[in-house]
């Protein structure tokens, strides 16, 4: 139902604003016990017992954070959706149930939102969360989406930005800087058929860097992979905004510093290669590109041998005593000061470029 490839366009107008929630909405089973009572009243009622209550909620706004001219309405709802849930992993939690509202002008059909929906809810079935509530309202232009996750862990196992130790070990999941590769190929494409339309986008062979960018997962598979080897982290973030913000970050909360090793950095030979075409420093994209949505961890140097063992994981560094300083030693046994040059929806840079 793509509203690029069907010609039905049905307005929005045509259903009403609770038509419209009950069209989105039908069918929607409830499957965590601790969704009491979910779409269909005033509030939904979640009741998690004997575990502590997470909440953290994200708007995306068309032109700031997302580019129609690129991304498939599916894949923007599954974002949406996904990186909500990344929220609660960077907490050592579990996401159970979201909360999600949109704002829409009269551009958009019920075809197009109804994709959004689709890409929300394969997200919720995928990650076993309730979709219980939300909201519609028009626009005068674009398209907001805002998104509530609700999440459960017990007090026991919550992690913070703030708790590591001096010498603790310094540990991030996957592969790093993709997520901003598959971003810089769709904004060249998008400019070369601005240029000339006949041009067909030529992004065969990328598929890896464009779902990192298109299609990001959480990483709630290492949250479980952690408490299965028994590991409980001293703090921890997602990269969001990218590596080199995140370990400023951690340093801040903790009030330490940090020491990484430009050669544990994990980056694909993909984004390796796509950075070079780009005439960009893999290393300087993986230490700034944003979206990647890994986790990034401490965890005691007694646990060393544990979490060496976890396929995926990578130990890139240790926690220092000098408060703030984060520093990256080279392959050429160099030392850096790192600074943050990642995501900030607020500069003035960023606003230019959209």
């Amino acid at each position: 139902m793509s509203e690029n490839n069907n010609p039905k366009r049905t307005e929005l107008s045509s259903l009403g604003e609770f038509g419209l929630i009950d069209y989105l909405t039908k069918g929607i089973e409830l499957k965590n016990p601790s969704s009491r009572y979910g779409v269909g009243d005033d509030a939904a009622v979640i009741d998690h017992v004997d575990f502590q209550t997470l909440v953290s909620v994200d708007l995306l706004v068309e032109g700031i954070h997302f580019d129609l001219g690129y991304t498939p309405l599916k894949h923007l709802g599954y974002k949406a959706a996904v990186v909500n849930f990344s929220d609660m992993a960077a907490m050592n939690a579990r996401p159970t149930q979201i909360v999600v509202g949109v704002a829409l002008s009269n551009r958009f059909s019920l075809e197009a939102i109804e994709e959004i929906y689709v890409g929300i809810r394969l997200a919720c079935e995928k990650y076993k969360v309730d979709l219980v509530g939300g909201d519609t309202t028009s626009s005068r232009a674009g398209l907001f989406i805002s998104v509530t996750v609700i999440g459960q862990a017990k007090a026991s196992e919550l992690c913070y930005r703030k708790g590591a130790s001096e010498n603790d070990l310094l540990c991030v999941s996957g592969d790093l800087g993709g997520a901003y590769m598959g971003l810089l190929l769709l904004e060249r494409e998008k400019a070369v058929f601005k240029a000339n339309p006949n041009m067909q986008p030529d992004l065969d062979g990328f598929d890896y860097v464009l779902e990192r960018q298109l299609k990001p997962e959480a990483r709630l598979d290492v949250v479980d992979a952690l408490e299965k080897a028994g590991i409980l982290p001293s703090s921890m973030i997602d990269i969001s905004d990218g590596l080199a913000s995140e370990i400023k970050h951690l340093c801040k909360a903790s009030g330490l510093g940090c020491a990484i090793y430009e050669e544990k950095l994990p980056i694909d030979p993909m984004t390796a290669s796509v950075a070079e075409d780009f005439k960009l420093v893999p290393t300087v994209v993986a230490l700034n590109g944003g979206e990647d949505y890994e986790l990034l961890f401490t965890v005691k140097v007694t646990d060393f041998e544990k979490v060496n063992k976890i396929p995926g994981i990578s130990i890139i560094g240790h926690m220092t005593s000098t408060a703030g300083e984060a520093i990256l030693l080279t392959r050429d046994n160099e030392s850096f000061n790192i600074e943050a040059q990642g995501w900030d929806s607020l500069s003035n840079e960023e606003q230019k470029k959209n």
